[in-house]
């Protein structure tokens, strides 16, 4: 497997792409001066205290305040209190939390007005980026996550990744954990320190203590609201969480972030500061790479797939719904269950890719072609589960219900990401799919059309002159493409009665 990292800043933001083996599966934008992140702490003033909901009203900057419900709390936030009124007079100065006396852990089913009192200040951490008319969501459990580890103070927890699955090795970070965590701190092991050694999560966790102790010395000084520690840059944060052995290239066209991520690699990843690189083609960056056009084939309504299947992807206000289909798909499967089957897991395949890809969060639920053999329902559900096992966002699948459908919940903490696919028709107003959307349902529909006995002599396309004159443009056209893929030439004829995207394949008489 190989993985690239490809970043295009511009003035006002920098976009993302993670490809693995060429195909995008991730794609998130930093917008400069953005103010709240997830994994941001704030010094904040606590609003409205509900009763009724057992939530607090946070004003952190944002026109909407933030939402802080009592379960967000932390079992430590009485600590957490203490330690802030202590800090504000300037008088306590000992962050590293050696001689600190905790206080009684709240009770889980408690009431937060015995907690929180209006006009208090508070540290409080982002869990979801504001989305819609709502605020941010905050908790007030403050985590500073490093490459290996995560650094949870007022804990004495030591946890490991559920996605580590060795007991032996499970136990052995526990063990190599509880002999360098400092007192007054909780540490939660990362997937990604599997096999680390000692010296390896001892230096992050020095990295991530020393983050904690610059941002409580910034306290005394802080009116409130403010934020005083910043999550890492998206280029960072993605490294630190990804990086391994299959990354071979990150390219970007920007010569200061090609310097700032060379510098972070030199922290965390050595080895790995070799395969930065400067975009310096006048070839633009995305378009380079192909990116552009995955970009276009990916995030519209319809998303194609091989073999003729489709995807109908649709959002409502409550929930996402993708409907599976099997389209013209030429049928070389031995009977209806089994072209079922093979249709469905290439859906499978490319529906943990858009969920990923477009951030997709909440409720989706999935409508796959009905299959009748249990056994085949059970190969399509734990298909999809190990397509989303890479999957870097908290999820859960449940099995096919008896009409076909799977239900998925995925932690939903930022906007979803949405790019407008259509363009302006040039023949009737409103929108129309993008040209690139188009030559792939033309290429799809080829294939169907190559498949055909009955067709085997000679193939004419009929089509509007815009694309007749994108299909025959160069040498290298796309038409010579298909000749060299079919071995048949396929003569292209302008229409100037069809409109922008109808077309015909046919095979005249001789």
């Amino acid at each position: 497997m190989k993985t690239e990292l490809i970043i295009r800043s511009n003035s006002s933001d920098i976009d993302f792409a993670l490809l693995r083996d060429g195909k995008l599966i991730e794609l998130n934008n930093e917008t400069t001066g953005n103010k709240f992140s997830v994994g941001d702490i704030f010094l904040a003033k606590i609003g409205k205290v509900l009763t009724g909901l057992n939530a607090a009203f946070v004003n952190v900057g944002y026109p909407k305040d933030g939402f802080l419900h009592y379960h967000d709390l932390g079992a430590q936030v009485n600590s957490l209190n203490s330690f802030i009124k202590k800090v504000s007079t300037g008088k306590y100065k000992e962050f590293t939390l050696k001689n600190f006396r905790k206080e009684e852990d709240i009770n889980k089913d408690g009431s937060i007005n015995n907690v929180l009192k209006t006009g208090q200040n508070l540290l409080v951490q982002i869990v979801k980026e504001p989305i819609s008319t709502k605020g941010p969501r905050l908790s007030s459990e403050l985590s500073i996550a490093g490459r290996f580890l995560v650094l949870v103070p007022f804990s004495n927890r030591v946890s490991v990744s559920q996605k580590i699955a060795d007991p032996k090795e499970k136990e052995r970070l526990k063990r190599l954990a509880k002999s360098i965590k400092p007192k007054g701190f909780g540490v939660i092991l990362r997937t990604v320190a599997e096999g680390k050694k000692v010296a390896e999560l001892d230096k992050d966790l020095q990295n991530s203590l020393e983050r904690w102790v610059k941002m409580c010395k910034s306290i005394p000084n802080t009116n409130t609201p403010t934020k005083i520690l910043s999550e890492l840059n998206r280029a960072s944060s993605i490294l630190r969480d990804v990086m391994n052995e299959s990354f071979t290239s990150i390219v970007t066209n920007d010569e200061t972030l090609k310097i700032e991520i060379k510098e972070y690699l030199q922290e965390i990843y050595p080895e790995k500061e070799k395969i930065v690189k400067l975009h310096r083609s006048e070839t633009p960056i995305f378009e380079k790479y192909g990116i552009e056009r995955q970009i276009k084939t990916s995030f519209g309504k319809t998303v194609s797939m091989s073999k003729g299947a489709y995807l109908v992807i649709e959002h409502t206000e409550a929930l996402h719904v993708i409907d599976v289909n099997s389209g013209n798909r030429s049928n070389k499967a031995g009977s209806q269950e089994d072209t079922a089957l093979e249709v469905n897991l290439i859906s499978a395949t490319e529906i943990a890719r858009q969920l990923q890809l477009r951030d997709m969060g909440g409720i989706i639920v999935v409508d796959f072609i009905d299959m009748h053999k249990a056994e085949n329902r059970n190969k399509l559900y734990q298909h999809l589960k190990e397509q989303m096992a890479l999957d870097r966002t908290k999820h859960k699948i449940l099995p096919p219900s008896k009409f076909g459908l799977v239900q998925i919940t995925r932690q939903r903490v930022r906007p979803e990401l949405s790019i407008k696919t259509t363009e302006a028709n040039p023949n009737l107003n409103g929108q129309v799919e993008a040209p690139i959307v188009l030559l792939d349902k033309l290429e799809a529909d080829l294939e169907k059309f190559m498949s055909n006995s009955k067709n085997n002599k000679k193939v004419q396309l009929h089509v509007h002159p815009f694309i007749a004159a994108y299909l025959t443009k160069g040498v290298n056209s796309i038409r010579f493409k298909w000749y060299l893929k079919h071995k048949k030439w396929i003569t292209i004829i302008p229409r100037d009665a069809y409109t922008y995207l109808y077309y015909r394949f046919k095979s005249p008489k001789s």
